[in-house]
């Protein structure tokens, strides 16, 4: 589990084909890695991934197939959002968020507002649903407050620092990133359903 607030951004330096999908080498940059083991979950552009070496500042992950089918970014070097996964004592500073990308969105609109950014995003139609103005939403990685849905479009104000401290100042239009929408929406889509099932 983890809270959207990313604490580093690092560089996938390599991403070799193997039997199951995929295995990254990626430096993690600011990311502190001091208490970090192999067998510990890291998200990397908000997937949740398993660490299976480390070195210093540079640790391994496997991508199975089914994760590199259904997120985007991870088979290319390049900068990546990092967050190492939520402690118990931890604040809860962002969103919970699961490190489980639920699609892949289309920037449609990154235009300056001040030194701040608009960002607007389509999502596949499928999760549009799940997408609530002032709700959270999980795009690379971040926890994010959407301020306006349009059918399956939802704006962004994206603040300096988290320009500064992420990866989404680098966005342009048509650039797509994963998706993870939030867990109590899926939940409480579940609960209803449920309901309307037991009735019938």
């Amino acid at each position: 589990m983890f809270t959207g607030i990313v604490t580093g951004v690092g560089r996938i330096e390599r991403a070799t084909p193997s039997a199951a999908g995929l295995r990254l080498a990626v430096d993690a940059g600011a990311l502190d890695t001091s208490d970090v083991a192999i067998g510990d979950s890291i998200a990397v552009n908000g997937v949740c991934l398993t660490v299976v070496a480390l070195a210093g500042a540079r640790f391994e992950v496997d991508v199975s197939q089914e994760t590199i089918d259904c997120t985007v970014g991870l088979g290319v070097p390049g900068e990546v959002n990092l967050e190492k996964s939520l402690r118990l004592a931890d604040r809860l500073g962002g969103h919970l968020v699961t490190g489980h990308v639920d699609g892949v969105g289309e920037v449609v609109a990154f235009d300056a507002v001040g030194d701040n950014r608009r960002l607007v995003v389509r999502a596949p139609r499928e999760l549009a649903r799940y997408i609530a103005r002032k709700g959270s939403i999980a795009v690379q990685g971040v926890s994010l407050t959407v301020n306006r849905v349009a059918g399956a479009e939802f704006e962004i104000n994206l603040i300096p620092h988290t320009l500064a401290a992420t990866t989404l100042g680098r966005l342009a239009p048509g650039a797509r990133v994963n998706l993870e929408v939030d867990l109590i929406a899926r939940y409480v889509e579940r609960m209803l359903g449920a309901g309307s099932e037991a009735t019938e």
